[in-house]
């Protein structure tokens, strides 16, 4: 599958000296010197190495100052990964004529920065560019690795704290393991493992592993829905697990893909929604997402709106940028968008991450000023929804090689990430580490429960709605798995929120939570929503309906609720609902009872401006006659003050 292996490398041209001189003006005398490397040279042009190799190191032999010879062995020993045997080639060759050609220079650095000698690479690009005329094209890759070395040396010198433990045999295998997954709440983890024989390199699937007890249970495979005989990878789920997204390729030249599914060409984005223990049939996402080129690596936001994913479709800025689509009203996808040049650049950027705290992206670039490879980086999302300029996450999680398929848990804590390190289990491993607080992602907890009927307890499926109460705008959109009714919903930090939970034929559901002074983070909220059927009598208390102390005005942020509860009358066109105030038992009973037939009535003048016929509603104040709990505490007099409707009629 294209570009899902994390090992491969960034390919630059070296631009080697392959015979730039003519017949009769090589750096020897030598006719017989001559005579081998031009026998080299045929050899090379013909992919045999190793004879190349052989004439070459005899055309040195008879003459130890011959520049061509080490220049092609150079060339050899790179192409075959011999690193620094190829090293070794270009210094012989500057140090026998330094200004025989500056490139020379050019190609030792490229070289030297691949394995992580900074030093020497900053030193060897400076004198490349004493050359005059360098192709623009050349001079900012050089550019770039400069700043990169530059950054390399000092990010050495102050080391990030690092400590990578490998996840284990439930996870690992003698195959390779790669792009993790993980659910808000880090009860499920996903990831791709390469099932590769000797003579099939390439059979990818996705697997699944449950946390029990604290421990990640054995991998097993997604499901016969999900994985097929060709190509599954790049899992990303939706925080609460009900929406798995993953990438499928075509396994045959006429552009098919496996298992029957429809494709639009390259690499396409699918996915698959949660009923009840097991995945439905996936679909593609359709051509608004998939095109005839390259899109995989997805990436969903904890709201629900969200889809980031790495493409190559035309308006890239590189050979793959990182995209996003934001789901409409109506379900479908939005056209994708460029995230922009702060984030994507000339080069590769790929392995995206958001999390879920929804303002935290996490992904890979060797775009951007780094150690040389692909480099990890994050980037914050500000109020305003715009992206500030991405950090470089250090050395030692950044080194000269690649580094990408990170992955952050929902606590913030823990980071995973793909390995090829010794002392795994074989090929690429996954492993975790604690990420130092600098590049965590902002606090998030979560809620977690049933929805329910509220009669005979049977589950349901039900819509979720998160609303920032200061803003009044919706920060989160769910639904309960309808074959169990399980949801999880995550909640950012140091906001206030309303909650409304809807279901056809049911009540709505509401309440509120304030997060601005949570202490324990990795507590979530564990609770279970009954949904009531709409039958006369049914009474729903407005959690979201909030007046100043001892006053009936309507504060701003009730108009979250009021407007859901217009909602819920204009698709209920025959329903009647009777509105009812309650205060406690503290000051007078007659103001009371008036205070709280003001705020029912505040209430009722709402709808009505609102289009809500007025013969369909009633209002009435009951004071303190009607208390849910005991007034005897600060709390149960909280809970005593509200604002409830009834139905009484259908």
């Amino acid at each position: 599958m294209k570009k899902f292996f994390i090992i491969s490398l960034l390919f630059i041209s070296l631009f080697a000296c392959k015979a730039q001189l003519p017949p009769g003006e090589y750096t020897t005398k030598s006719k017989k010197a001559i005579s081998l490397f031009e026998s080299a040279l045929k050899y090379s042009d013909a992919h045999n190495d190793v004879k190349a190799e052989e004439d070459l190191l005899k055309a040195i032999e008879k003459d130890p100052a011959f520049i061509e010879p080490h220049l092609l062995l150079a060339e050899i020993y790179q192409s075959e990964k011999m690193i620094p045997k190829a090293i070794d080639e270009y210094t012989k060759a500057i140090g026998i004529n330094p200004g025989f050609n500056l490139n020379n220079f050019y190609n030792l650095a490229q070289l030297e920065i691949r394995i992580g000698n900074y030093k020497d690479a900053k030193a060897d690009y400076e004198r490349f560019f004493k050359k005059t005329n360098i192709n623009p094209n050349t001079r900012d890759i050089a550019e770039l690795q400069l700043s990169n070395c530059n950054f390399a040396i000092e990010a050495m010198k102050n080391p990030v704290p690092f400590k990578p433990e490998n996840m284990g045999a439930s996870i690992n295998s003698p195959n390779y393991e790669y792009f993790p997954a993980i659910t808000a709440d880090d009860q499920t983890f996903l990831f791709t493992r390469n099932n590769r024989t000797e003579t099939v390199p390439l059979q990818e699937d996705l697997l699944i592993s449950k946390k029990v007890k604290g421990e990640w249970t054995p991998a097993v495979l997604a499901g016969s829905g999900i994985n097929t005989s060709g190509n599954e990878g790049a899992p990303a789920i939706s925080a609460d697990g009900e929406i798995l997204f993953f990438v499928s390729c075509q396994d045959s030249p006429d552009g098919g893909y496996a298992g029957g599914r429809k494709g639009y060409g390259s690499c396409d984005i699918f996915y698959s929604q949660k009923e009840g223990n097991a995945w439905s049939k996936p679909y593609n996402l359709g051509p608004s997402i998939n095109t005839k080129y390259f899109e995989s690596q997805p990436s969903f936001s904890s709201d629900g709106k969200t889809l980031y994913f790495v493409s190559s479709r035309p308006g890239s800025m590189g050979g793959g940028d990182i995209w996003y689509s934001t789901l409409k009203d109506n379900g479908s996808w939005g056209a994708p968008v460029n995230i922009g040049s702060k984030i994507n650049t000339p080069g590769e950027e790929e392995s995206v991450f958001i999390h879920a705290d929804g303002k935290t992206l996490y992904f890979s670039s060797n775009g951007h000023t780094g150690m040389g490879g692909l480099d990890i980086y994050v980037v914050r999302k500000n109020d305003a929804g715009e992206w500030g300029n991405p950090v470089n996450l250090g050395y030692p999680i950044n080194t000269f090689g690649d580094e990408n398929s990170l992955l952050v848990n929902g606590a913030g804590n823990l980071a995973y990430f793909a390995s090829d390190r010794p002392g795994g289990y074989g090929g690429l491993d996954l492993y975790q580490f604690e990420l130092y607080d600098a590049a965590r992602p902002g606090k998030i907890t979560y809620m977690k429960g049933k929805v329910y009927d509220a009669r005979t307890k049977q589950p349901l499926g039900a819509h979720f709605e998160l609303i920032d109460l200061e803003t009044a705008k919706q920060v989160m959109t769910s639904d309960a798995n309808p074959g169990n009714g399980e949801f999880l919903v995550t909640l950012p930090v140091d906001k206030n929120y309303a909650l409304n939970v809807s279901q056809n034929g049911y009540l709505f559901y509401s309440e509120n939570f304030s997060l601005k002074e949570v202490t324990d983070k990795t507590k979530p909220y564990l609770m279970d929503v009954p949904l009531e059927p709409i039958d006369t009598g049914s009474v729903v208390e407005l959690k979201n309906i909030f007046f100043e102390t001892g006053k009936f005005d309507l504060k701003p942020e009730s108009k979250i609720e009021l407007n859901k509860l217009v909602t819920f009358l204009t698709l209920n066109k025959t329903m009647r609902i009777q509105l009812s105030g309650h205060t406690d038992n503290v000051g007078d009973k007659k103001m009371n009872l008036a205070l709280s037939e003001n705020r029912s009535k505040s209430v009722y003048d709402y709808l009505t401006a609102n289009g809500i016929d007025a013969k369909r509603l009633t209002y009435k104040g009951y004071g303190d006659t009607k208390p849910k709990v005991k007034n005897d505490t600060d709390e149960n007099r909280a809970i005593n003050r509200r604002t409830e409707f009834k139905v009484i009629g259908k």
